[in-house]
């Protein structure tokens, strides 16, 4: 009869513990699934990443924040197929290098902010983030005559606290979706593959002005957006007008699709 009740004891322990189990399972499967995270997710504030266009548009941009070897170079390039660029700046490089800000401008590019000295954002207050962006757009206006609308994170580092400052500034904060990883002198051929598999429709281009191979590879890749039917356009034509919310990817996408 012991013998029974030891065995019934321990049926009831080994049967709590696959209970036990089984919920925690079903929780972890719950809470891990792709529509909790996807919620989760839409939660925070996110820069401008992508933008859902039915049109075959996309924008390359670059960023200028210490060296300025190719910049000319890269003008020259643009306005032999007549595309516009998007170049963020840092203000310390407008302090160095305000002719090629001036000459940014006067091929029609757009110049717009990078930060005054490449700081990391998230590390600064409110009050500091707003007093660095104005400092180095105040800078690209008294070149250019135009005052920045659009913003580029250092590092492409955020988080809801600059987002939500920046917006409060009443500019965007643009990210990118297509990495040409230039700044890691990979080869014109790698960074051309890079982004002619990875672009698409509403994709933002990621290059820098003092990269060892962009100016080598910036021919091919236009030559091949064009060839495929795309228009490329500044940022500011990229992005859409009216009401609009930025899905869990960080795609600008109009709120009638929301």
């Amino acid at each position: 009869m012991r013998g029974k009740l030891k065995e019934l004891r321990e049926r009831r322990k080994l049967m709590g513990a696959v209970g036990m189990i089984a919920i925690v399972a079903l929780i972890f499967a719950f809470v891990n699934s792709p529509a909790i995270i996807g919620a989760s997710a839409t939660t925070r504030k996110l820069p401008i990443y992508s933008v859902e266009r039915s049109d075959k548009v996309v924008s390359l941009t670059f960023d200028a924040a210490w060296g300025n070897e190719d910049t000319q170079e890269l003008i020259d390039i643009l306005g032999q197929y007549g595309v516009k660029a998007t170049f963020f700046v840092v203000g310390d490089w407008v302090d160095k290098y305000p002719e090629s800000v001036k000459a940014l401008h006067d091929a029609g590019h757009e110049v717009m902010s990078h930060s005054d000295d490449h700081a990391h954002f998230s590390k600064l207050s409110a009050a500091e983030i707003k007093d660095n962006i104005n400092a180095s757009c105040d800078k690209i206006e008294d070149v250019t005559g135009v005052r920045p609308t659009l913003f580029r994170a250092p590092y492409g580092e955020y988080d809801d606290h600059v987002i939500e400052t920046v917006e409060s500034m009443g500019m965007n904060t643009i990210q990118w979706d297509v990495d040409s990883l230039d700044w890691k002198e990979i080869s014109a051929a790698e960074i051309t593959e890079r982004v002619t598999s990875r672009v698409g429709n509403g994709s933002i281009v990621l290059f820098h002005n003092a990269a060892k191979n962009t100016p080598e590879a910036l021919p091919a890749i236009i030559e091949y957006l064009l060839g495929e039917g795309y228009t490329i356009v500044p940022v500011s034509e990229l992005l859409l007008d009216g009401e609009y919310t930025i899905d869990h990817t960080g795609r600008q996408i109009p709120a009638e699709n929301s």
